[in-house]
């Protein structure tokens, strides 16, 4: 494939909404499983923007993201050196077609016929040079006004993904076939018979059209979406480097996906088979299988001791140690501060978990020990009466706000790197084993003014010690 498309190079439209529900206790509400290092030394939304950085092909991505990981997805891309086109944030969730069609009418805005390539940022796709030649097998059909899926060839009957089944092959586009019908979730009886069948595929959630047709489709399918997005994207404002919908034309759509308000209806539907080692990583056991088991048939990530076990995935966070001993069939995962322990088949249950622990207003539901902030992190490492302990990171340049508190006072002791510290009127720095005082309801800012991750310990007393005890003067994020 070369840029000569109807309309020029594809613009790649990144999905990074999901929550990640059943990856718990890893993938949390603040920290979901597409900014985690699950399948190799980048993260899932790392992995899915590196397999569209061709200038050749694509333009940089439209990455659409809930408007709380803004900065989490800016991070990421930066370490990688992509600069997205646009980051779009959600001001609330309303599913995928929305999403796209944000994505789309903003691609549509500068080349209305531009083909654009949706991609969930939370997949996993061992086989990128199938997956390049799966894109260019669905080029022509997709300028031509084709809505092209990709269907992935089944390794297994599962029950946990929709299925597509295909129809005739599509006239002089070869690779390419009308979709007969979307199949939703199957019992293990049907999914075993779309296997042998050979003419049913995984439905894996990427799409690639013009950015007009799928626009079309919406409106005739659903106006409602269609009307409410793009008074969303018509009065989106700038913040920082973001683009923000606006919030109560976005909030009035409908929340739908794609499979449900367009491609399900459409005549223009289309399928590329492809096997190109995909998983949706939707649960441990997805994710067990795409590891490298012992001869046991055990996968270990992390500080994992094991004796006589079998067929298990294990997975430790740092600092923390499994062992095992004794067990069959099951996932132990271990982090800071929570421990799954389930059998393998119920793995895709896991999110009955993060549900009760959101009736009860558990924060293991929403956030880790390590909290991440456009500056860096911050992580608890201890609790006490009147009392907390943080381990506070700030990455070379970032400051954190000019704020105060009213019911704590702070001690902070560098670890490692240079602080510059405002506090009341003065200003100075501090390097490594020096410390200092911030009297509760003083004005205080912290910064590192060096080239290396700046570390303190941060210890804070007083008679309440909650996040929400800030009072914000000036702040480079937009949050004062």
């Amino acid at each position: 494939m070369t840029g000569a498309t109807a309309g020029g190079l594809i613009q790649p439209v990144i999905l990074s909404g999901g929550s990640g529900t059943r990856l718990w206790p890893l993938s949390r509400e603040a920290w979901p499983k597409q900014f985690i290092q699950l399948t190799a030394d980048r993260s899932l939304l790392q992995l899915t923007a590196m397999r569209v950085a061709d200038p050749g092909r694509f333009l940089p991505p439209i990455v659409v993201c809930n408007a709380e990981h803004r900065f989490l997805v800016a991070e990421q891309l930066r370490q990688i050196g992509i600069e997205p086109a646009a980051t779009v944030l959600e001001p609330v969730a309303r599913n995928t077609a929305p999403a796209v069609a944000a994505g789309a009418l903003l691609a549509a805005s500068t080349q209305p016929k531009r083909l654009i390539l949706v991609l969930p940022s939370d997949h996993a796709i061992r086989q990128p040079d199938e997956f390049r030649a799966a894109i260019d097998a669905g080029v022509a059909a997709a300028a031509g006004g084709r809505l092209v899926t990709f269907g992935i060839k089944p390794t297994s009957p599962e029950t946990g993904y929709g299925y597509i089944e295909i129809g005739e092959a599509i006239d002089d586009v070869p690779g390419v076939h009308a979709v007969a019908r979307f199949i939703e979730k199957p019992d293990a009886h049907r999914a075993r018979q779309f296997v042998d069948s050979g003419r049913h595929f995984w439905n894996g959630g990427i799409f690639l059209m013009r950015a007009d047709t799928w626009l079309e489709e919406l409106k005739r399918f659903e106006p409602a979406i269609m009307k409410h997005c793009a008074a969303a994207v018509a009065t989106a404002r700038r913040d920082l480097d973001f683009t923000r919908l606006h919030d109560d034309a976005f909030g009035q759509s409908p929340a739908k996906s794609i499979d449900y308000a367009v491609m399900e209806h459409t005549a223009r539907a289309a399928v590329v088979p492809v096997d190109m080692g995909w998983s949706d990583v939707g649960s441990w056991e997805a994710l067990r299988l795409q590891g490298v088991a012992d001869a046991n048939g055990n996968v270990a990530v992390g500080d994992v001791l094991s004796e006589d076990t079998r067929g298990c995935y294990m997975r430790a966070d740092a600092g923390v140690m499994v062992a095992t001993l004794g067990i069959e069939d099951l996932i132990i995962v271990a982090t800071g501060d929570a421990v799954l322990v389930t059998h393998r088949d119920r793995s895709q249950d896991v999110k009955r978990i993060v549900e009760k622990l959101k009736a009860s207003g558990r924060s293991e539901s929403t956030t880790h020990l390590r909290v991440f902030r456009p500056w860096g992190y911050y992580e608890t490492i201890g609790t006490g009466d009147r009392h907390q302990v943080k381990h506070i990171s700030v990455l070379p340049g970032r400051s954190l706000s000019l704020q105060k508190h009213h019911k704590r006072a702070e001690h902070w002791v560098v670890v490692r790197g240079v602080a510059r510290v405002t506090r009341g009127n003065d200003m100075f720095e501090l390097y490594e084993n020096q410390s200092t005082y911030i009297p509760l309801g003083t004005k205080h800012r912290l910064e590192n003014p060096g080239t290396e991750p700046l570390h303190l310990i941060e210890v804070q007393s007083g008679s309440y010690l909650g996040e929400d005890d800030i009072v914000r003067f000036e702040d480079n994020y937009g949050r004062s």
